[in-house]
């Protein structure tokens, strides 16, 4: 133990030329080679993603590691509260109080699993709550009896995963991949858990493209959410958007997520970056809002499609009948089979009013929401509502095969703002034209590159619904 600073001294030196490591999903995944026999295929993200967070927070702290401990020793000596005290040593919103790290705990392979848990423990409360949602102990016990704890512990302490060596953008690459796979062994729709970065990104730069001049104010603060945050790739594409327009903002992010694994996967991400992970909710976001009376300036959101809710149904109808429009599904309510439009009404009822400065919103969507449903249905009465209240910017028709492996689907941006005649918004409806096509010409130069015949029909269009006095009329834009 007394050679931990030296060795976290020479381990930081070394990194700052480190380059960044190679195909590191493809390493991690290396991980399953050891599982195999002893997990099922379906299991192997229980170990390989838990133990892919832990490293990553023991790389961020290992730099700090020294200062912690002796602040630590100095508090608790003083009768002190130690615990601001460690967080400005750490240099982080979270720290750890064990002498142990991952390389240490392999000084003593008899009691790995012990220690281990020590190790853990000694994390403070926001990080410990991440492995609890991993259910990371069960786990630890698991491969302790197996014989392969100090096989994988090992595995992982030969991996340098700091942020100076793997970004962030990295690193959320990298789980995305991973939980890619996972899911694809586990027979579920990879889509439910995954949306590739390019889809992202038109969604932000549609997003913030009527805001571009208040985005370059030095000290600007704007507060974004998404409802189905998965491990948070659509908060940290935001962020590092905007960080590249104006490197003075501040982008508050706000989220919550359904699954356990991603939860504790973009909690970990959140905390990292220095965000308040109270702004982080675990749970269902139909049933159970963990931000009910919040409204934020954008919001991103990649919904489940084809999904029916009707575990959830009672309380979603309960809303709807007792709360009406002072709730979130007063428009009315689509067939359990799909809940898509759901979250497309609680997204609504986040937005800012007009005179508070409104606020944007890009959903990710299949065909069926659009069409689904005749006149007078629970469908129709919400895309009636959407119209005749002039909430919808554009549709936006993503390219098949290139982009999306899964199906057709639309980006939708909807937006509360002034009203200014019928011409409102007409400039960025031209300035998201030319984004679109931009990224249309990107996706047929992709599939041509690839020697692959580009899928029939896959332009964008923009759908463009301006307000008149006698109701509301849908432009169709089609793009090349």
């Amino acid at each position: 133990m007394t050679n931990v600073p030296t060795a976290v001294a020479s381990a930081a030196t070394a990194r700052a030329s480190a380059p960044p490591t190679p195909n590191l999903s493809a390493f991690i995944w290396s991980v399953a080679d050891l599982l195999r026999g002893d997990y099922r295929q379906s299991e192997y993200g229980k170990v390989i993603l838990p133990f892919t967070v832990l490293r990553r927070l023991d790389c961020v702290l290992e730099p700090t590691k020294a200062a912690v401990l002796t602040e630590l020793d100095k508090r608790t000596r003083a009768g002190l509260n130690p615990e601001p005290f460690l967080l400005k040593a750490a240099d982080q919103s979270f720290y750890n109080t064990s002498k142990l790290d991952l390389r240490t705990l392999l000084g003593d392979q008899d009691h790995i699993a012990e220690n281990l848990r020590s190790y853990l423990q000694a994390f403070s409360p926001a990080v410990r709550d991440i492995f609890e949602r991993f259910d990371f102990h069960t786990q630890i016990d698991r491969l302790d009896k197996a014989g392969l704890l100090y096989l994988v512990t090992e595995k992982f302490a030969t991996i340098d995963l700091h942020p100076k060596v793997v970004s962030n953008a990295q690193m959320g690459t990298v789980f995305e991949e991973l939980i890619r796979r996972f899911a694809e062994l586990s027979n579920e729709t990879a889509g439910e858990h995954f949306t590739p970065r390019e889809v992202i990104r038109l969604m932000v730069n549609v997003l913030f493209i009527e805001d571009d001049e208040a985005l370059t104010k030095p000290g600007v603060v704007r507060s974004i959410y998404d409802p189905t945050a998965g491990t948070g790739g659509m908060l940290s594409v935001a962020g590092e958007h905007l960080a590249e327009i104006n490197p003075e903002a501040r982008l508050v992010m706000f989220g919550q997520e359904l699954n356990d694994e991603s939860y504790a996967i973009c909690k970990a991400d959140m905390l990292i970056k220095g965000q308040d992970v109270s702004n982080i909710f675990a749970g269902n976001t139909l049933s159970n809002d963990g931000l009910p009376a919040t409204k934020f300036d954008y919001m991103l959101s990649n919904p489940p499609f084809g999904v029916e809710w009707k575990k959830i149904e009672k309380e979603v109808r309960r809303e709807h009948e007792q709360k009406g429009f002072d709730g979130r599904f007063g428009p009315g309510l689509p067939r359990v089979s799909d809940g898509s439009l759901l979250f497309l009404m609680h997204l609504l009822s986040k937005m800012r009013p007009a005179k508070d400065g409104g606020s944007r919103f890009g959903i990710v969507l299949n065909g069926s929401p659009l069409f689904t449903g005749g006149a007078g249905s629970g469908e129709s009465e919400i895309r009636r509502y959407v119209l005749e209240n002039d909430l919808l910017e554009a549709i936006i028709a993503l390219p098949t095969g290139p982009v999306l492996q899964h199906g057709h689907r639309d980006v939708r941006v909807d937006r509360e703002q002034p009203q200014a005649g019928a011409t409102q918004g007409q400039g960025a409806a031209h300035r998201c034209q030319r984004h679109v096509a931009e990224d249309a010409q990107e996706s047929r130069q992709q599939a041509q590159g690839n020697g692959r015949r580009a899928h029939r029909g896959n332009h964008a269009t923009v759908r463009r619904v301006r307000g008149n006095h006698e109701g509301r009329q849908a432009h169709l834009q089609d793009l090349p």
